[in-house]
This record gives structure tokens, sequence and C-alpha cells, in this order.
């Protein structure tokens, strides 16, 4: 299944920091494809400036949802928060 729709996170992370985000991408990659309702993919994007986490969701509904649920609220958020360098940037795009 094709994505629907995109949350897109993009957090300023200083390059040392960067591993232990990585770590954290991966820890919880496939927990999110498995035990998200609607997820799709997840993808990490690095640049020089920032990195960005691209998760893929079937409606933009279950996009927002997930910004609710315990395994972000409770662990994706906690475990990253620490690391970045001011606020994320958080946008929800639909697939037109």
């Amino acid at each position: 299944m094709s994505a629907k729709a995109y949350l897109e996170i993009t957090m300023v992370i200083d390059p040392e920091n960067r591993p232990d985000a990585a770590k954290i991408y991966t820890d919880y990659r496939q927990p999110f494809l498995d035990q998200i309702a609607g997820a799709v993919s997840k993808e990490l994007l690095i640049r020089d400036e920032d990195v960005q986490v691209l998760h893929g969701f079937d409606c933009v509904e279950k996009a927002k949802a997930y910004l609710e649920s315990e395994m972000f609220k409770n662990d994706v958020f906690v475990g990253l928060q620490p690391l970045w360098n001011g606020s994320p940037d958080v946008k929800i795009y639909i697939v037109a």
C-alpha cells in the first residue's frame, strides 16, 4: 500500500547526538510499522542542517492520531527530546 499522507518531523540535532537519534529511529521503526494503525512507511532523512523522520500513513487522520499515541508520547518523544536544539517542526501532508 502506498502512503496517502505523510507526517514529517524535522529536528535540529547536533552531529555528535545524531547516532543516538538514529538508534531511537531504528529501535522504533518496526514497532511503528507493526503497531500503529495506518502506518505504511518510515524513513530517516539526514541533512547538514537537520534530521527529518518521514512517516507514511494510509490517511491524514491516522497520521494525526500517531502524535497522540502512547508510542510517540512515552517512547519516541521522551527519547528524542534531550537531543533537540529547539522544538521540532511537525507537518502533515496529503498526497495529491
